[in-house]
């Protein structure tokens, strides 16, 4: 660790290498504040997401085809709360100490967490305008195998995608990086390859996911409307009525997540193409990666279930005979 010191002298990461980078200099109520503050944001995207992997993948009533996603959105914000404190380190230390290898492997398990949360992201849109825009249609179109091996296959696609990208763009070959010093890990690309996959990995997806939302809310304003109108007029109201309302209950549930993923994400991207410091930089990413840590936050604000099951777990209910088998949802209905 490099603190100030009253003589500001140059200090490098590896001072036994020529071409090493120089290293920045923090105080020590720098480095406790922000080791601090981001050990316990690891600490909490950790410990939610791992409640949520827990909840879904125990309980037999939680096993649906949204649920899977979430499962697997969870699974990807959890290897984003452990890929946390290298990520702070390079930020604290301001050197990274890791080798070239390590930095391409970290490379792309960064690229491909982010580009697996959008995917799921863009699965729960397509799972909830089938659900609401095409009710009759959902139990046939959208399974929990279908859904599962679509989840995969994301995965899969995303880490070649990803590998592929990082490879070409010649992260390994140290011999290309003769503008860079020993000590950094950065991500060398060309403006024509920063566009194409912007328009790629986030744009394209996120036009996808707004439409389908813009469509899932007209619809669900119209449905919720003929059933206050049903309900006011004194008219029974049918069970698929209840039914569509807790489907569009659940829509605008998931939409809160889709919202607040392109508030976290949508300005880094936007600074990723211009030139901005790299504080803003820095501190855009870190908002970026909160994102994982909220998402648990919002089941727990809005999904009585997670409430129930956050409990089981954590009282260690579930190791008792049977508990998996629980009806989590009896005291809501």
């Amino acid at each position: 660790m490099a603190f100030e010191t009253e003589v500001h002298e140059t200090q490098y990461c590896f001072p036994a290498i020529n071409s090493s980078c120089v290293m920045g200099t923090r105080s020590k109520y720098e480095y406790n504040i922000m080791y601090v503050f981001f050990s316990l944001l690891s600490a909490w995207t950790l410990f939610l997401n791992i409640l949520v992997i827990i909840s879904i993948s125990h309980f037999k009533k939680l096993h649906t085809p949204t649920n899977m996603i979430i499962l697997s959105l969870g699974f990807a914000d959890m290897l984003v709360g452990i890929v946390m404190p290298i990520e702070a380190t390079r930020l604290i230390e301001t050197c990274w100490y890791f080798g070239d290898i390590f930095c391409g492997l970290y490379s792309i398990c960064i690229s491909v967490l982010i580009s697996a949360s959008l995917s799921n992201l863009l699965f729960i849109a397509v799972d909830r305008y089938v659900a609401v825009c095409h009710p009759l249609l959902y139990p046939q179109k959208i399974t929990t195998t279908r859904t599962l091996i679509s989840i995969c296959l994301s995965w899969v696609c995303s880490t070649a995608y990803n590998t592929a990208f990082i490879i070409d763009n010649r992260y390994f070959d140290t011999s290309l990086r003769t503008d860079m010093c020993y000590g950094k890990c950065s991500i060398m690309m060309s403006f024509a390859w920063i566009v194409t996959d912007l328009f790629m990995s986030f744009i394209c997806p996120c036009i996808l996911i707004i439409t389908l939302y813009l469509r899932i809310f007209y619809v669900v304003h119209k449905q919720v409307k003929v059933i206050n109108t049903l309900m006011k007029g004194g008219k029974c109201v049918t069970e698929g009525s209840v039914r569509r309302k807790s489907e569009s209950k659940a829509a605008l549930t998931l939409g809160i997540i889709v919202t607040v993923y392109l508030i976290c994400f949508i300005p880094y991207y936007i600074c990723s193409i211009t030139v901005i410091s790299s504080t803003t930089i820095h501190v855009l990413s870190w908002v970026m990666y909160s994102n994982s840590g909220l998402n648990p936050l919002i089941y727990a604000l809005f999904y009585p279930w997670f409430k129930k099951t956050a409990k089981h777990i954590l009282t260690l209910k579930i190791f008792q005979p049977g508990s998996s088998l629980v009806n989590i949802f009896r005291q809501y209905n």
